[in-house]
């Protein structure tokens, strides 16, 4: 799947810095560094604030920046043999960008569990501590994960897309915030094309049209 940052890039950089007499560019190693983890938080920002569902599919590791991105996608998918970790401690450098996306999907003791001791988890434990929706034999991942986003393809697409960024917004809200910004979501939703039909669609017992199905 991934395992992260390349770590003979940092190496690289740190090299720089230690002979930084010798280098002349217009970037300093530290404001290299800064770019290539900037880069990666933007990347895993980006997920999160899309109008999108994410899904991820691993088949294999995902370590430090990998197991960030799976924290990232809204779901995941994974095969038994795949293992998962945040091995920053190893190398001296603790994983606090990895941690970001770890403790916003796991207990705050699973995620430090993962960062403190920087040891690898079985596909099993990452979906019992919610890092994943589901392990499933290897044969039969794609697919699991075919299966479900067919499911979501038949959901509105207004719905989600205006659902989902609501979602992400809330969780950073004191609860009376959070309360007062969905129910102005689900009055401007219950008022939509896409909540009309639905509820139409139900109530005559029948298959909706989204707008998006419409307007082809």
């Amino acid at each position: 799947f991934s395992s992260g940052h390349d770590l003979s890039e940092i190496r690289h950089f740190q090299k720089e810095a230690m002979e930084k007499s010798k280098y002349k560019e217009e970037q300093s190693p530290k404001e290299k560094l800064n770019d290539l983890f900037c880069v990666c938080s933007d990347v895993m920002t980006s997920i999160i604030k899309s109008t999108k569902p994410y899904v991820a599919k691993v088949d294999g590791v995902a370590t430090a920046a990998g197991c960030q991105l799976v924290a990232s996608c809204d779901l995941a998918y994974a095969s038994i043999g795949s293992k998962f970790s945040t091995p920053g401690v190893n190398i001296g450098l603790f994983c606090s960008t990895p941690a970001v996306a770890l403790c916003r999907t796991v207990h705050r003791k699973a995620a430090l569990d993962m960062l403190l001791t920087g040891r690898m988890i079985s596909a099993e434990e990452a979906a019992r501590i919610g890092l994943i929706n589901e392990s499933v034999p290897e044969q039969k991942l794609e697919d699991r994960v075919d299966e479900l986003t067919d499911l979501i393809s038949t959901k509105s697409p207004l719905a989600i897309a205006e659902g989902k960024p609501v979602l992400a917004t809330q969780l950073g809200l004191p609860l009376h915030e959070a309360y007062d910004l969905a129910s102005r979501y689900m009055v401007d939703g219950a008022l939509g094309n896409d909540c009309i039909e639905g509820i139409d669609a139900f109530l005559s017992k029948r298959n909706p049209m989204w707008t998006k199905d419409r307007e082809k």
